[in-house]
């Protein structure tokens, strides 16, 4: 059994998914195995696929329902421990991304690394948090190109949702995380790039996302939002110093002595106003 599999999936992008698959080729550690599943291109890419059947372990050029269906296909034909998703026009970091960081690939069921982000030519590096929270996910996901999944969570969580056309990976993730507590490892290095050029970059999911949210989280999102509205007040710079002031004993009594006067001079209602919180 492989402890990785790399999945691409490509549909009329030959130039992207010979570039992906480059990129694997050259990897210096190849204890992994390599799936293509192709949607039946007509650019080329079968014959390409067929000139590279030495190189790899499984590819499959035929019709199929959308971006998640060809996902589900590779993983149902994967076999390796962890399965990793590097979609056609995407590549690995460097040559050497695997072979320096294979080795964290141990117990947890979400590993994900930095990714490296690239739009009209100008990159930066996407890192998410080292710490998990709900709120992370309510507006973002983990980068799915730098995320090692462990094959078992599909057996728990389920196949990626193939009625929806964009968010299904961040459907994943989210029940994953909060739903199956599943456990997550971040990893400060980075794994891999993505261009910022797929239909994912370009549409709009906040209807999608919506549709989640309020079938599997639906008592969470009032909360949510309540502490949203009152977020303006937290970043202000009023806080702010009074947060730093409260860092030190006489900046506490500084403050403490500020609100009893504050207090004594305003009603409880005209204090509340000030401070924009609701009762």
């Amino acid at each position: 059994m492989y402890k990785i599999s790399i999945i691409t999936i490509n549909y009329n992008n030959l130039g992207g998914l010979m570039a992906t698959v480059t990129s694997v080729k050259n990897q210096t550690w190849q204890a992994f195995e390599y799936i293509v599943i192709d949607g039946g291109s007509e650019d080329g890419t079968k014959e390409y696929l067929e000139s590279q059947t030495n190189f790899l372990d499984f590819w499959v050029s035929e019709k199929d329902s959308g971006i998640y269906n060809a996902m589900n296909k590779g993983i149902k034909a994967a076999t390796g421990e962890y399965l990793l998703f590097l979609n056609s026009g995407d590549h690995f970091f460097n040559e050497k991304a695997l072979e320096l960081n294979h080795h964290f690939l141990t117990e947890k069921d979400l590993i994900c690394f930095n990714l490296q982000m690239v739009r009209n030519g100008v990159s930066k590096i996407a890192k998410s948090p080292t710490n998990l929270f709900f709120s992370d996910l309510y507006t973002s996901s983990l980068p799915h190109p730098s995320t090692f999944i462990k094959r078992q969570l599909f057996d728990i969580v389920g196949l990626y949702d193939e009625d929806f056309k964009i968010v299904s990976d961040w459907k994943f993730f989210i029940l994953a995380l909060f739903k199956h507590n599943c456990t997550y490892l971040k990893v400060e290095e980075t794994l891999s790039t993505f261009y910022l050029d797929g239909i994912s970059s370009r549409e709009d999911y906040s209807e999608e996302r919506s549709l989640v949210m309020k079938e599997y989280f639906n008592g969470f999102i009032l909360d949510y939002e309540n502490l949203t509205e009152n977020r303006g007040f937290v970043n202000s710079n009023r806080f702010k110093m009074l947060k730093e002031m409260e860092t030190t004993w006489f900046g506490r009594k500084l403050v403490s002595l500020f609100f009893r006067v504050y207090i004594k001079i305003f009603s409880k209602k005209r204090l509340r106003d000030i401070l924009e919180v609701k009762p």
